[in-house]
């Protein structure tokens, strides 16, 4: 049975304990009623234990970092919030965590939980991401690791780090399938009602999300448009014809007000359509390219070189899902 403790102190986030707590929770039950041994033994501490006001106001019990003295701990995640940030976070639990890191197995962090790790000296040398809203400062706060913003989750040898709030699922659904296999981990995230198991290494951006978090002059409609007709001809004149606006008119505000020319964002899109459908269908990759609108294998693969670096047939080697979600 493997001890899982999740630190929490005040100020944290509720989503940030209790997604990866439930995560391994549900793993638990679905062991047990399957016949298996139970995995896990899990707490959630803090440094003095008792109750833990989080950013909500929602109170949270938990036990002492002195509970554990001298009991082996296989894995421990820090949550994220408010509280993480502040200064360079609670002394004692900087202290602890310098301490038992080495004996653990795994060290893990969701959301800001990385600026505790950091500060116990534990990133030094290392990958990380967070939040991606609190890169920028968990880079400047701590020169010695290298933040990478746009993954969901890294691992760097033992120590792994994840993205903002809903990540902590993620990474703790990569954490079940490391101990107890994919088909469990798969099983685990249909239990939890979660749409995708996403990989590490899936951008935490959306490109829909930030189109619609951007606009202010009347694009949503049209990005929804966008995105139900990807694979159809989406040239500047058919774009301002849907927003009943001259080429020209339309090209200048729509850059203007987006930070990207409509061709950009129509690539970006595709880009999007694309790596959900390689990730998630077997289709043949010519299809997929003609469906989300490129026309063809080779313009796809120089538009994924371009963005992310890595041609189609190599990103679905590395995120395809072939599994299936075993039913309960």
């Amino acid at each position: 049975m493997r001890q899982v403790v999740i630190v929490a102190f005040d100020q944290a986030l509720v989503l940030d304990i209790a997604g990866p707590l439930q995560a391994f929770d549900t793993a638990r039950q679905l062991c047990l009623a399957r016949g298996s041994s139970d995995p896990y033994r899990l707490a959630v501490v803090s440094p003095t234990g008792g109750a833990v006001a989080t950013s909500s106001g929602l109170p949270i019990l938990t036990e002492p970092l002195r509970a554990f003295k001298g009991k082996a701990i296989d894995t421990i995640i820090v949550a994220g919030g408010p509280g993480a940030r502040l200064g360079d976070g609670d002394p004692r639990l900087i202290r602890w965590l310098a301490a038992r890191a080495p004996r653990a197995r795994r060290i893990c962090s969701v959301c800001t939980g990385a600026f505790l790790l950091a500060g116990a000296g534990l990133l030094d040398g290392r990958r990380a991401v967070t939040h991606w809203r609190s890169c920028a400062l968990l880079q400047q706060r701590y020169p010695k690791l290298r933040v990478e913003a746009d993954p969901i989750f890294i691992r760097d040898g033992k120590i792994w780090t994840s993205a903002g709030v809903t990540a902590g699922i993620d990474l703790a659904l990569a954490l079940v399938e490391e101990d107890l296999g994919r088909p469990l981990a798969l099983a685990t995230a249909r239990q939890l009602v979660v749409f995708l198991k996403r990989p590490g290494g899936q951008s935490q951006f959306s490109t829909m999300l930030e189109a619609q978090s951007a606009d202010d002059d009347g694009f949503a409609a049209l990005h929804e448009w966008m995105a139900r007709h990807l694979g159809e001809d989406l040239r500047v004149e058919r774009l301002a014809e849907q927003m009943g606006m001259s080429p020209r008119n339309f090209a200048r505000v729509y850059a203007q007000r987006m930070g990207a020319t409509p061709a950009k964002a129509v690539e970006r899109l595709r880009i999007e359509a694309a790596r959900r459908a390689l990730e998630d269908q077997p289709a043949p990759i010519e299809a997929i390219a003609r469906n989300c609108g490129f026309g063809d294998e080779e313009r796809m693969r120089r538009s994924f070189l371009r963005q992310l670096g890595v041609a189609p047939r190599q990103y679905r080697q590395r995120f395809a899902r072939s599994d299936r979600y075993t039913s309960m």
